[in-house]
């Protein structure tokens, strides 16, 4: 590409937008003992540590990986779609653990933005806070965040549970379509703004509701249910919730009258 010099660090190449070259290869330092292995991500690139990832699970069919000192590096452990356990002994940056679908994820740090987005299946633990668009659009699977989470979680949220023990930022459940979220703490303003499906729970205090989040009636469903994943995740016992829901007003707005919308917005 015009413009565009390339260098080395650390024994991979970048060209001048800090991209890896794509003729980085798996670095093969993995200490395997039996189907568990380890290794020390310090100085690797992102590439390098997502393509040793990958010959641990799927060439050597390890079931349980580590990750030591990821360095909060950007991306890791992306596009995993297979059965196995995943540890980051450390902080993952931001589209940490993204597009997975089984995985069981322990993460022994904070993560940034948007982390486990687009997940299909599989579990996610993170021992303490995440940043915005946490568990945007994902499907299926657990998502646990031990501590706070930013703006926007679980924004497009089409599936699964997403489960925060702290408190979570503004438009939280924005354009929600299905699956279940539980955030023990407070919640900023514009919860469940435009959600069309699903369930949220709060402990907490909510700044304000979104367009069309309206609170929802208790029953024994929902009793069940939260405590069964509290149960299976061993957090102890679930805070007193409040549930909202969609309230479906927005269901058939291309039908509405100009001064029904207005009514609705």
């Amino acid at each position: 590409m015009a413009g565009v010099t390339s260098g080395s660090k650390s024994g991979v190449s970048y060209d001048a937008r800090g991209l890896v070259e794509p003729d980085a290869e798996a670095p093969n330092i993995a200490d395997v003992d039996g189907h568990s292995a380890r290794f020390d991500a310090t100085g690797l690139s992102t590439r390098q540590i997502n393509l040793e990832l990958r010959r641990l699970v799927y060439e050597a069919n390890v079931a349980s990986v580590t990750v030591v000192n990821p360095g909060s590096k950007h991306s890791l452990g992306v596009g995993i779609l297979k059965r196995c356990n995943l540890t980051f002994d450390g902080s993952p940056g931001w589209f940490a653990v993204g597009l997975i679908d089984g995985p069981v994820v322990q993460i022994e740090g904070r993560v940034g933005w948007s982390c486990a987005e687009n997940m299909m299946s599989g579990v996610v633990v993170v021992q303490r806070g995440a940043g915005s668009l946490t568990g945007a659009a994902i499907r299926g699977g657990d998502l646990v965040i031990k501590g706070d989470a930013g703006a926007r979680t679980g924004i497009d949220q089409k599936g699964g549970t997403i489960i925060v023990m702290g408190s979570v930022g503004i438009a939280t459940g924005f354009m929600m379509q299905r699956g279940r979220q539980i955030i023990c703490g407070d919640a900023g303003h514009g919860l469940g703004d435009s959600m069309y499906d699903g369930i949220i729970y709060v402990g907490g205090t909510v700044a304000s509701l979104g367009v069309d989040c309206v609170p929802g009636d208790w029953t024994d469903a929902d009793t069940e249910f939260v405590q069964r994943k509290f149960r299976i995740h061993q957090l102890g016992d679930a805070p007193e919730l409040q549930k909202f829901v969609c309230g479906k007003q927005l269901y058939n707005y291309d039908s509405l009258e100009p001064s029904e919308r207005k009514l609705v917005l």
